[in-house]
C-alpha cells in the first residue's frame, strides 16, 4: 500500500461548511429503536399506542446521542490541552506533550533536518522555542523539548496497545493544513499494518509495523498529533495518509494511520533517558542494497550492494552481487517488500534467506541482527 506523510506548509485552504456527521449516536439510536419497549400488556389494559412508542423510542435516541456528544466534549477538554503546533522554518505539524519536563513527542518527518522550533499550545497564542531532542527516522518518531515551560502545561496520557480493536470510536487532534486545534471523529478500521513511507513530501522512507488504520481524517498537518479513544488516551500518533494512484496519488478518504502507542513510549522514554535510541527492536539484515528488475522488467528482488562486516548476512555467507528473493515465506521483490519484511520479525529470530548466486538458486539460514 502506498502511504504518504501527512506534512504540510502553512496554507490557507479553502473551507466548506459542513455538518459533523455522529455516525456513532444514529447507530445507538437505531439499536435503541429496535429493542425498545413496545408496551404493557397487563390485563384489561391495551397495548401502547404507536405514537406513544415512537415518542418513547425518539427519547431514547436522543438521550444516547446526548450521553454520546457528551463523551466527545469531555475528551477533547482533556486531551485538546496537550496537543500542540510545531512550526519549522517553513513545514508545520503537530506534537504530543509527553511529560512534565517540557519534551514533546512528534514524527521525524516533522521535524526533518532543523533543530530549533515554535511551539503554540491550544491554551495560549504566545509562541515558545523548543530545541531537538534527538529524532529516529526509521520509526519517524521525534522529541523536541521547550525551553521554557509553561505554567499549567499538561502532559498526555498514553494508552495500551495491546487493548485497542477495530471499532473503536476515536477522535484525531492536531493542526491540519494549519488549523490548529483542529478534532476529527472515527474509528479504528484496523490494527497490525504495517505501511512504508515514502521519501517524498518529506517522509523518512520508513517502514512501520503495527500501524492502527483509522477512518478519522489525517490530513496535512495532523502529523505527531493524537490518536484518541473515549477514555482520553493517546493510542496512536497520525502519521500517514493512504494515497489512491488512480486519484492522481492524492489521499485516499477515510484511510490513515497512526503509529501505535507502545511503540511511540519506547523510543521516547529512549531519546529522553539517553538522547538517542538504544533499543531499536527492529530486525536487519546487515546489507545495503537496490531493487532490481527481469527481463520483462518486473521487479524481481534485491540486489545486494554491500554487507556489513561481522554483520548476520555476512555470517550467513550472502556478499555483494546476490539477489535477494525470498525472506522465510515471503517474496522479495523490492527494497519495500524486503522492509516490510524485516519489520514483522525481531533480532535474534533465525529466517532463511532464498538467493540467486551466478544465475544459480540458494538459500542460507540468517540469525537476524538489530537495526
Amino acid at each position: 500500500m502506498d502511504a504518504s506523510s501527512s506534512r504540510s506548509r502553512p496554507a490557507r485552504p479553502a473551507l466548506t461548511r459542513a455538518a459533523l456527521p455522529t455516525a456513532a449516536a444514529l447507530c445507538a439510536a437505531a439499536l435503541l429503536g429496535g429493542c425498545s419497549d413496545s408496551g404493557s400488556s397487563d390485563s384489561g389494559s391495551s397495548a401502547a399506542s404507536p405514537s406513544s412508542s415512537g415518542s418513547t423510542t425518539q427519547a431514547a435516541a436522543a438521550s444516547s446521542g446526548n450521553a454520546l456528544q457528551t463523551a466527545y466534549q469531555d475528551v477533547i477538554k482533556d486531551v485538546l490541552p496537550s496537543v500542540v503546533q510545531i512550526q519549522a522554518s517553513s513545514d508545520l505539524g503537530s506534537g504530543v506533550v509527553y511529560d512534565d519536563q517540557g519534551h514533546i513527542v512528534t514524527n521525524a518527518h516533522v521535524v526533518g533536518d532543523e533543530k530549533t522550533f515554535k511551539v503554540t499550545t491550544s491554551t495560549s497564542e504566545d509562541e515558545l522555542t523548543a530545541k531537538l531532542v534527538a529524532a529516529y527516522p526509521e520509526q519517524d518518531l521525534a522529541v523536541v523539548k521547550l525551553e521554557k515551560v509553561p505554567d499549567g502545561l499538561k502532559a498526555a496520557k498514553f494508552g495500551d496497545t495491546s487493548k485497542v480493536e477495530v471499532g473503536l470510536i476515536t477522535l484525531a487532534m492536531g493542526s491540519p493544513l494549519g488549523l490548529s486545534s483542529s478534532v476529527t471523529q472515527g474509528i479504528v478500521s484496523a490494527t497490525g499494518r504495517t505501511v512504508s513511507e515514502g521519501r517524498s513530501g518529506g517522509g523518512t522512507g520508513a517502514t512501520i509495523a503495527n500501524m492502527v488504520q483509522t477512518s478519522a481524517a489525517i490530513n496535512p498537518g495532523n502529523s505527531g498529533g493524537a490518536l484518541v479513544d473515549l477514555d482520553s488516551e493517546v493510542i496512536g500518533i497520525p502519521t500517514l495518509a493512504a494515497t489512491d494512484p488512480d486519484l492522481g496519488g492524492s489521499a485516499a478518504p477515510g484511510i490513515g494511520f497512526a503509529i501505535p502507542a507502545s511503540t511511540v513510549t519506547n523510543i521516547a522514554d529512549q531519546i529522553i533517558k539517553d538522547g538517542k535510541v538504544t533499543d531499536s527492536g527492529r530486525a536487519a539484515l546487515g546489507i545495503t542494497g537496490r531493487g532490481v528488475v527481469d527481463g520483462d522488467l518486473q521487479a524481481a528482488g534485491v540486489s545486494v550492494v554491500s554487507v556489513t562486516a561481522g554483520g548476520p548476512a555476512a555470517d550467513a555467507g550472502l556478499r555483494a552481487g546476490d539477489v535477494i528473493t525470498k525472506l522465510g515465506d515471503t517474496e522479495i521483490t523490492t527494497m519495500t517488500s524486503l522492509q516490510e519484511a524485516l519489520a514483522e520479525d525481531k533480532p535474534g529470530q533465525k529466517v532463511q534467506v532464498s538467493y540467486t548466486r551466478d544465475g544459480g538458486k540458494k538459500t542460507a539460514e540468517v540469525t537476524l541482527g538489530e537495526m
